[in-house]
């Protein structure tokens, strides 16, 4: 099978403080995931999600109009406050083209998007780990310095 060229696509990378208390922290967030890859694969938004300490930061991959909307319901989600787009890139190389929401690991000595999703035709299927591409590194260690400009000292 021959590599697809790069699809274009708006991207947009958001920061927010989370309002879920610690003790719950861990099923909030995973059921945000299951969420998220679910409602994503429909919409075909790709993207993913760096939490680190209290902060989120999240890239948004898809069409513009779908990208905003789905911004506009985060912003609405009473388990975030402060949020600030950091980011619109309206011509942007789809970096998370095969992953309806990845996790972005909070530490540049792990692997980043250790186990995720695919979005594929049939639906949400488990990924196997592989390298990440130097499109994917470049917008996660961008979202990492915004995440950590966040937290606290």
């Amino acid at each position: 099978m021959a590599d697809q060229a790069p699809e274009a696509c708006f991207r947009l990378i958001y920061s927010s403080h989370l309002r879920i208390p610690a003790h719950e922290r861990k099923a909030q967030l995973g059921a945000i995931f299951s969420t998220a890859r679910s409602n994503n694969t429909k919409q075909g938004v790709t993207g993913a999600l760096l939490v680190w300490h209290d902060s989120v930061v999240q890239a948004l991959e898809g069409d513009e109009a779908v990208v905003r909307e789905l911004y506009e319901t985060i912003r609405k989600d009473p388990r975030h406050e402060r949020l600030t787009i950091l980011e619109e890139s309206p011509d942007a190389e789809r970096a998370f083209g095969r992953w309806s929401m990845a996790r972005v690991s909070d530490d540049e000595d792990e692997p980043d998007i250790p186990l995720l999703m695919n979005r594929d035709k049939g639906g949400i299927s488990p990924a196997a780990p592989r390298p990440t591409t130097p499109a994917q590194d470049e917008v996660v260690s961008t979202m990492r310095g915004y995440a950590r400009a966040a937290a606290p000292a």
